[in-house]
């Protein structure tokens, strides 16, 4: 039999090429239309079927993926860790103008140099500094800062990043450095947040740290899962392209398809200080987070000219606005129960605006932290907004107390249901144990179950769920597939029109795959992305089920805790019941893999069907992504970590530690040779057993 062809290009019909090609520039024109420009042409659904079908092209002639397609947005294969990259430039900090005195000093010092060009002002965004490198047009590398001098490869990290063009269009040099801001907008910091504090997880004190935080995953995907969003500001080398001011290098880097913050101007020395007041205020109205501005002199001659200091440049200052606190009383303080049961305490605000927007609300976390703070009923508080974002309460204002403030005491009952509730060892949430029947976990749970990340049942938001719960129409995630048009019409704000459109979403919810029915279940610590992890790892719901916490634990990116709440879960009769019930409504992702896959039509010979292959070390004939796609077409499934459900380690030069591993479960080793002839025998010898002493 002739060897595995590795070049298919020859194999890839024109239609496909043709096809696959026109797919780039749409998905990519509406992706900068969408995330760069904030005015969409398309619908939501449309662009996801657009990208859906580019995937599909790909995976089926992975040659046509090329160097800027939008598919490596979403993120690959988890690296063992950050390579150390030399800065050709340094990227220094900036000093502070804490005030209008150090402003007007920066200016006065620097007028000899300003000439007829001034200065140009642009707002300094609270992210993280990365480099980027762009190579005949084609984004190949990004940098953060580190210590200024050598930072650390983010490549595929920075390739998720949705408003950054991985190809540059117009006139650019052979090899540009980029510099710019990874930044996080503030409903996703908030989106972040809220989760973190629902796992149990230290919240992220402001934008910056959750895009540095983000930035620095091992796992692409993660990273692709958190929306960062870039700005870009500078290039080195800019006379390359005859570009003597910093408004005309922003204009061009425009121009190139770049995301430039567009809140800039180019002012005279009298307009500095009256650009810096008029965004004091309008900072707040933007979708992401400024703590000030930067005034850099416009000329770049200058720059050269005034070199910088051993940590910053002398030709720009940063000026910060100083944090906005207010202060309020706290009318009361209340008790809301989340879908876990935790119960957080919530202040009751007298109504104050706060970084632009009022604020009424502000949670206080755990009783831990009500405590710590020492915040009563009737204290006048000190508030903020945590990164210009989240309301919180600093602190009471001590001076101002007068004998009449009440200290909250926890509830000993949930407020929800009148359960039990109870601290569990470790924890800092107080947590109300009737899971089976309490409303408000109830409510929280439909919610979670129908999100996007979830079984994403559009139509079903809080008001109806509330309804659904409060008529008793609902008493589990399974009744919804139980709901019909006519009963839906009776709800308020329905009709009859609105309960079709539910029942039909309903009815395509059932088609999700496994990793979006393990999202929806809200199993604890196991998000989006570890559902996904372990749809790869298990396949099915029965093989998850059956997992000891051993296994479990052995699969890259789970861990003991996660796999001590994955078991939990399914020792919950309540939950089994559940999963039954669901599979009786014919929802896909409960049902075996088999089941789910019954009248499927096979194409051709798939040596790997049902088995479960881990690659490790380097291929030499092919990359490693090309031999899992190999693996994937001929019907196997690959993840990153053996376990015992593993069914082949193919290993590659220099091979790591699932070596040792596989020998150690007795799971089948091949070499790349022996791996290549399975593929090309049609699977002979794939049922073989794996042999005794685990060896090739």
């Amino acid at each position: 039999m002739a060897p595995v062809e590795r070049d298919e290009s020859r194999q890839v019909p024109d239609s496909a090429r043709l096809r696959a090609e026109r797919l780039r520039e749409e998905v990519e024109r509406h992706g900068r239309l969408y995330y760069v420009l904030d005015a969409p042409e398309i619908p939501d659904d449309e662009y996801d079927a657009l990208f859906a079908e580019l995937v599909g092209l790909e995976e089926r002639y992975p040659v046509l993926r090329t160097p800027d397609s939008p598919t490596l947005r979403v993120g690959g294969r988890a690296a063992d860790g950050f390579a150390k990259v030399p800065l050709v430039e340094p990227m220094l900090s900036l000093d502070n103008a804490l005030g209008a005195e150090d402003l007007s000093a920066f200016l006065v010092r620097t007028a000899p140099f300003a000439g007829d060009s001034g200065y140009v002002c642009e707002l300094k965004i609270d992210g993280l500094a990365v480099s980027l490198l762009y190579e005949d047009g084609f984004f190949v590398r990004g940098t953060t800062r580190g210590d200024g001098r050598v930072g650390e490869d983010v490549t595929a990290n920075i390739r998720t990043i949705r408003n950054l063009p991985l190809r540059l269009s117009g006139e650019c040099p052979p090899s540009v450095e980029i510099r710019g801001e990874v930044l996080i907008q503030r409903d996703h910091f908030a989106e972040l947040n809220a989760l973190r504090e629902e796992r149990g997880e230290p919240l992220f004190a402001n934008p910056r740290n959750a895009a540095a935080g983000s930035l620095r995953q091992l796992d692409p995907a993660i990273v692709a899962e958190r929306r960062l969003s870039i700005f870009v500001y500078s290039m080195l080398n800019p006379e390359a392209l005859a570009l003597r001011t910093q408004q005309e290098l922003l204009t061009r880097l425009g121009e190139m398809g770049l995301p430039v913050q567009p809140a800039w101007r180019a002012c005279s020395p009298d307009e500095v200080a009256g650009f810096v007041e008029e965004w004091r205020g309008r900072r707040f109205d933007l979708p992401y987070a400024t703590d000030g501005v930067v005034v850099k002199l416009n000329s770049l001659a200058s720059w050269s000219e005034l070199g910088s200091t051993s940590h910053a440049p002398r030709w720009a200052i940063a000026f910060k606005y100083p944090p906005e606190e207010k202060t309020t009383r706290v009318e009361d303080i209340v008790v809301s129960v989340g879908r876990t049961g935790a119960l957080t305490p919530v202040a009751i605000l007298a109504p104050v605006e706060v970084s632009g927007t009022v604020v009424r609300r502000a949670s206080l976390h755990n009783e831990d932290e009500l405590r710590r703070k020492d915040v009563r009923i009737g204290d006048l508080v000190r508030v903020r907004k945590a990164g210009e974002i989240i309301p919180e309460i600093l602190g009471p204002v001590l001076e101002q107390r007068t004998g009449t403030e009440r200290e909250f005491v926890m509830p000993d009952r949930c407020p929800a249901c009148g359960g039990a509730v109870a601290r569990l060892a470790g924890e800092a949430a107080v947590r109300c144990l009737n899971r089976a029947s309490c409303p408000a976990q109830l409510k929280e749970g439909i919610l979670h179950f129908a999100s996007r990340n979830g079984m994403d049942i559009r139509g079903l938001g809080e008001k109806i769920v509330d309804q659904l719960v409060d008529r008793g129409m609902v008493h589990s995630p399974a009744d919804l597939y139980g709901l019909g048009e006519e009963a839906l019409a009776r709800l308020d704000r329905m009709g009859g029109k609105s309960a079709q459109n539910l029942v039909a979403e309903l009815r395509k919810s059932k088609e999700r795959p496994f990793s979006n029915l393990l999202s929806a279940l809200g199993i604890r610590f196991t998000g989006a992305r570890g559902a996904e992890i372990l749809a790869a790892a298990f396949l099915d719901m029965p093989s998850l089920q059956s997992a000891g916490e051993e296994e479990l634990s052995s699969v890259d990116g789970v861990g003991p805790v996660t796999a001590e709440a994955i078991r939990s879960f399914f020792g919950q009769p309540e939950n089994m019941r559940l999963l039954e019930r669901l599979a009786e409504a014919g929802v896909k992702g409960a049902l075996p893999a088999e089941a789910g896959a019954a009248g499927l039509e096979k194409e051709g010979a798939r040596p790997f069907e049902g088995m479960r292959l881990v690659f490790t070390g380097e291929m030499r004939s092919m990359t490693r992504s090309e031999a899992e796609e190999l693996a994937r077409r001929l019907g196997g499934t690959c993840t990153s970590s053996v376990s015992g459900r593993t069914s082949l380690v193919v290993a590659g030069e220099n091979p790591g530690s699932k070596i040792e591993k596989a020998r150690s479960l007795g799971v089948r080793i091949l070499d790349e040779q022996e791996f290549l002839k399975m593929a090309e025998a049609g699977g002979e010898g794939g049922q073989e057993k794996p042999r005794e002493d685990g060896g090739a």
